[in-house]
Parts: structure tokens; sequence; C-alpha cells
């Protein structure tokens, strides 16, 4: 079995008497994206001691991992996260399914705005001889600049963030929260919650890192408009690890996958049939899977990218990257807006992350134990433990089997690691 996620760790500090400064750097990825990061940082919740995640140093979230780093820092749990975001069952739950609503004040500007650009259109065409060409770029303009409704991410987190012991207020958080979204006018990165930014409200400051162009109109913050933080960078870590952290760690959500297995390899075991679940070409899916990949593997690079770049300008940070497997097909078919999907997701993420962390025990352990983090054998080892949908006990077999595959995992990990530091 391929490892569930890679991991890249850069020199640690030595040990020193100081608690170390700790943080987390979330990627984007939509509703799939936050499921799997819910269920990873889950999973990574009970398999670690000596760690909590709504008490780190700094937490920086871009797109739909600004929706949990600003749960994280407002002291909400990664299972209660899980609660809100995946649960049917919770009347208080976001709903991800209001996002799908149109737009229509965006719709009704721009249907107001047309009678005027035809008119110019006209008159450039029949009076000025322009080409074609340049009469429809005149009529773009009344294109709307997004075709679904936002607004419901600012209103919703308003109420949760309103909570008695919670805040949407960046300055009376207890630690640093950063929300990365891009400036539309100048392109440049805007990261609410550092000096200067930090009087936008949260949950608006989560709306405009989450603007992804085309879907979502631009978010107007002081006569300015932004759109999605990825459109920058990935991470955009930086802005902690600028801070002296001792220990980063980032989950990004969203990798390139591979279908390029041997047929006899290429099916999922989702209870087969129909078709048996064979997992289909990237091109089978026409123009949205073929967008679809093109998008993870540009957004992926450029994150690979920045990892060499921390390795460069941080090299007194130890940085812990969890992701997907790229060969993972749940991860590639899921439909996130299915409830019944996403719980599934969460579930899978879950346990794909405890069985990374399995098969990478021996290297995982020592790094992390120079910031007083340790892995928690038994509660790893417990094959009960479960985050929303319970599984059959395996057989002794399959025990067996699944312990042989985690230490084999380790061992070629550790050997790999060891060739690469000679």
């Amino acid at each position: 079995m391929p490892a569930a996620q890679k991991t890249r760790s850069l020199q640690a500090k030595p040990n020193s008497t100081a608690k170390p400064r700790i943080a987390l750097a979330l990627a984007g990825g939509g509703p799939l994206g936050a499921v799997y990061e819910l269920g990873a940082l889950c999973a990574l919740q009970d398999s670690l001691d000596g760690i909590d995640f709504t008490q780190l140093d700094h937490y920086v979230g871009v797109s739909s991992g600004g929706f949990i780093a600003a749960g994280l820092a407002n002291g909400i749990t990664p299972r209660e996260l899980v609660a809100m975001f995946v649960d049917d069952d919770n009347q208080d739950a976001f709903d991800p399914r209001e996002l799908m609503r149109p737009a229509w004040g965006e719709l009704a500007r721009r249907l107001i705005s047309l009678p005027g650009l035809v008119g110019r259109a006209a008159f450039t065409a029949l009076l000025l001889r322009k080409s074609r060409m340049q009469v429809l770029e005149m009529l773009g303009a009344a294109l709307p600049a997004g075709i679904c409704n936002n607004d419901y991410i600012d209103q919703r987190l308003s109420e949760i963030f309103s909570a008695p012991g919670r805040t949407n207020d960046f300055r009376q958080l207890r630690t640093k929260l950063t929300l990365v979204a891009t400036h539309l006018d100048s392109g440049e990165a805007a990261p609410f919650g550092q000096p200067g930014l930090d009087d936008v409200p949260i949950s608006k400051a989560v709306q405009a890192s989450a603007a992804l162009p085309g879907l979502f109109p631009p978010v107007e913050i002081k006569d300015a408009y932004f759109v999605d933080g990825a459109l920058k960078k990935t991470m955009h870590a930086t802005l902690a690890l600028q801070e002296g952290i001792d220990l980063l760690l980032c989950v990004n959500p969203l990798v390139p996958f591979d279908a390029t297995l041997p047929e006899v390899q290429r099916i999922m075991h989702r209870g087969l049939p129909p078709e048996r679940q064979r997992i289909p070409a990237i091109i089978e899916g026409g123009l949205p899977t073929v967008l679809s990949q093109t998008f993870r593997s540009m957004i992926h690079s450029r994150m690979e990218l920045g990892l060499r770049n921390y390795a460069r300008d941080f090299p007194q940070t130890q940085i812990v990257l969890v992701e997907p497997n790229h060969r993972d097909p749940e991860m590639y078919l899921a439909n996130t807006f299915s409830y019944s999907q996403r719980k599934a997701l969460a579930e899978h993420a879950y346990q794909t992350t405890r069985a990374w962390l399995r098969g990478r025990r021996t290297q995982l352990g020592a790094s992390f134990a120079k910031h007083g983090i340790a892995l928690n054998a038994v509660a790893l080892a417990d094959e009960r433990v479960h985050l929303t949908t319970p599984h059959p006990a395996p057989t002794q077999i399959g025990r067996a089997v699944a312990q042989l595959q985690d230490v084999l995992d380790d061992l070629a990990h550790s050997l790999a690691h060891r060739q690469a530091a000679a």
C-alpha cells in the first residue's frame, strides 16, 4: 500500500527549555479541501500527545483553509469543526450548499449596465469602424464577475464567531491568525489579521480569501475588491516563518491525480459495482476534470517551489507537510456537495492520515520529539477508532497484513530518508 501522504522535514533547532513555537498553515481546495483538512487534523490531534490544535502560536489560512484556521484560532476543536462542516445532524452546521445560490445582485447590476454597453458598442462599430473583436470586448463588461453568492460565508461565520468565548475580531484573539486574500486591482497578497488589516471582521476576511474568481464575485472591503488568496501563493507560510517558528505544520488538500496505474489496480473497492467502480482516465471526465487536473498541477508545483524556498530561507524551522496520496481515487472521485460523501471523505482522510503516521513513525517520532510532541502508539494501533463512520472489525489476517504493511512502509521511508541525507 503506497503511503497516504508525504512529509518534508527541515533541520530543527536544538532542544531548548523554552516552549516550542508551533504554527499551522492550511491551503485551499474548496469544500473538498476543507473536508480533507478536517479529517487529517482530527487524526493528528488524536494521534499526537503534547500538542493542542486550538493553542498554536500562529494560524495561516488561504481560501477554504481560512474557514478552519479561523475556527481553530477561536478555540473550536477539529472534531467540533467536523460537526459544523460535515455532520448533517447538526442544526447549527455551516451548509456549503448555500454557496450555490445565484448571485442575483451581481447579475442585476450587470443587466442594468447592458443597454449602455450595447449603445456604446453600436457607436464603436458603426462610426468608429472598430473590429468585431473590439466590440465583443466592450460587451464583456456585461458578464457577471461571479455566478454564486458568497455572502452566506460572512453571515454564517459571523454568527458562529459571536458565540460566548469566541470573537469575530482579529485583535481580540488569544493567538495570531492570518487569512490571506488577493487585492484584485494590484494582484498583491492581502494578509488580513496583520497590522493595518486587523480591523476587518474575521468572517469577512474568510469570505474574501475564498472568493474564487468566476464562481464568486470579488468581495468589497474598504473601497477595494479582493479575491481568492491562492492566486498569489498556495500556502503563504512565510508569514509565520518570519516570526521564528520552531515547527510548521502544513496541510495541503489538493494534489494532481496519478491515473497511470495498471487497469487491474485502477479499481475502487467502495462496494464495487456499478462497473466495478473503475477509476476513469482524466480525459473521460471532459473539460471539468481536465481543468481540475490542470489547476491541481499548477498550485501543487508552486507549493513545492515554495517549500524549497522555505528550506533555503528558514533552515532553523522544521516543516512537516501532510497531503493526500497522488494515487488516491477517493479524493479524486469525491462529490463533496453530498453530505454522505463528505462524511465518507472525512473518514477516509482521517484513516489515511493515521496510516501515514504509522508508516512514518520512526522519522516523525524523532522529529516531533524535538518539540515535546510524541506519537501515541496506543491510539494509532487502535483499529476501533473512527471519525464519522464506523467500520466493520477487520479479520485477524487483515490486521496482520495491515501491521506488516505499516512496518514495511516505515522501514522503506526510513531507508530512503537516510539515503537522501547521505
